[in-house]
């Protein structure tokens, strides 16, 4: 008899650990909600990204006199920006759902709550009547993602005082915005919204913008949002945000405040966890609602795991889809054979602000805070002949490598395309290879990629 897997929520981990225990033979039932590629995904990594590349495409065009032609400054057309938004989520989610289906996996749309450690009740609503259908289950993946964070300190309105996932499009383009938190998710809104021509604050809690990341990485970006005007408030935490006719005033705890069109909070997120009932099943979530696992992906019930955002890892897509795969082998019994674990601290990540910012690995940093013995060897992109040919020398890459073998911990780059780039440091890094192994590699000239090579030196 088939293993009968269900999946709560279809997200990357959900639907990448549905097609591979199909696959693999699994019975396979997958309940969703909202929507099959996952709200997160769908609702806000992919708009948001689709507005910054048109964003950035704005921000180019203001440069074309550095490549011997005449600047331009296009408009916004509001609803070719929505159409292509729209356009990219449904195929992103029709492509996700007719894989699914072509491997013969089973979609429920509703609300999963477990009724047992081997069984879930769901929820469906159909013409307005709602209908419950017990699910029992051999194996169950939790991937129900995550949430804006709301502060109790204020009300999003969906008009004016948004959250991240309210953003895209905006029903108008504001003259001037206040993005609210300093990490990954508010320096890029930060861009996008300067990309689009406001006048942009950002409320910077720290004393650095991206205060978990390099400060040399941070300090490029920072000196990037000065010279576009961004107004950098440090050292201050947003407490409350009222609407004052067209305005929102954003106060902060230290008497400073800010007046803008619109407001963005961009403060983290909460899992998804509530509602589903985890006590029935025996599984205990952490005091903040995130559901702890093991290497394996597994919770504190054998046969329950969980994956993505929910699971309190690394809140990123290629991590969620991993983590889905490592379930799949895992329900269908491959972790018996040769298995590599998850190491999260391997994982690349990057942020699309201009210029983008991509890391993996150690972080100097740390290795400095922990006193291990590192080798950095860092070459700016201005010494790169591809780099000029495209008129954007900004930027550098910075190998961190082990003095006695040689053999790459970790990297980061700032500059043009740092998010594909970080791609050759992230695969030397997971596979254990040397400096020399990039230097004696027959790159492309000329390529952005040759100050890889340069840096590894």
């Amino acid at each position: 008899m088939a293993v009968r897997f269900l999946i709560i929520g279809g997200g990357p981990a959900g639907n990448t650990a549905a097609t591979f225990a199909a696959r693999l033979g699994a019975e396979v039932t997958m309940v969703e909600r909202d929507v099959v590629g996952g709200a997160a995904h769908l609702l806000d990594c992919i708009p948001s990204k689709t507005m910054i590349a048109t964003g950035g495409a704005m921000s180019f065009s203001r440069r074309l006199h550095g490549m011997g032609l005449e600047d331009v400054e296009p408009e916004i057309d509001v609803d070719a920006l929505t159409e292509r938004i729209e356009g990219i989520k449904t195929h992103l989610g029709n492509n996700t759902t007719q894989l699914l289906q072509s491997q013969g996996v089973t979609i429920i749309r509703g609300s999963a709550r477990f009724k047992t450690p081997h069984s879930v009740v769901v929820d469906q609503v159909e013409n307005g009547k709602t209908t419950t259908r017990t699910i029992e289950f051999d194996a169950c993946l939790v991937a129900t993602g995550s949430r804006p964070r709301i502060p109790d300190w204020v009300q999003p309105d969906g008009e004016r005082i948004l959250t991240t996932r309210e953003c895209y499009p905006p029903r108008v383009f504001p003259k001037s915005v206040c993005v609210i938190g300093s990490g990954v998710t508010g320096v890029e809104f930060v861009h996008m919204f300067s990309s689009f021509g406001a006048k942009v604050t950002l409320v910077v809690s720290r004393q650095q913008v991206l205060p978990g990341k390099d400060p040399e990485v941070a300090a490029v970006l920072e000196d990037d949002f000065l010279r576009r005007g961004v107004s950098l408030l440090k050292g201050a935490r947003a407490k409350s945000i009222t609407r004052e006719g067209d305005e929102v005033v954003v106060r902060c705890d230290d008497g400073r405040e800010v007046r803008a069109s619109h407001a963005v909070l961009a403060i983290g997120s909460v899992p998804n966890s509530d509602g589903l009932d985890l006590e029935a099943a025996g599984v205990v979530p952490d005091k903040n609602g995130f559901i702890s696992i093991n290497h394996h992906c597994i919770t504190n019930v054998e046969h329950i795991y969980a994956a993505g955002d929910v699971s309190g890892k690394l809140p990123l897509s290629s991590v969620a889809s991993m983590q889905g795969r490592k379930v799949a082998e895992h329900v269908m019994g491959l972790h018996t054979r040769e298995h590599r674990h998850l190491d999260y601290d391997k994982a690349a990540s990057a942020i699309f602000t201009e210029p983008e910012i991509a890391d993996v690995g150690l972080a100097e940093a740390e290795a400095f805070a922990s006193g291990r013995k590192i080798r950095v060897t860092k070459v700016p992109f201005s010494a790169t002949p591809k780099a000029l040919i495209n008129n954007d020398s900004r930027g550098f890459v910075k190998i961190i490598s082990d003095p006695a073998t040689g053999v790459v911990l970790g990297g980061s780059i700032v500059g043009r395309h740092a998010a594909e780039l970080i791609s050759v440091i992230a695969l030397a890094v997971t596979a254990n290879l040397k400096v020399t192994d990039i230097v004696e590699s027959l790159l492309v000239h000329p390529a952005l990629s040759e100050a890889l090579a340069e840096a590894a030196e």
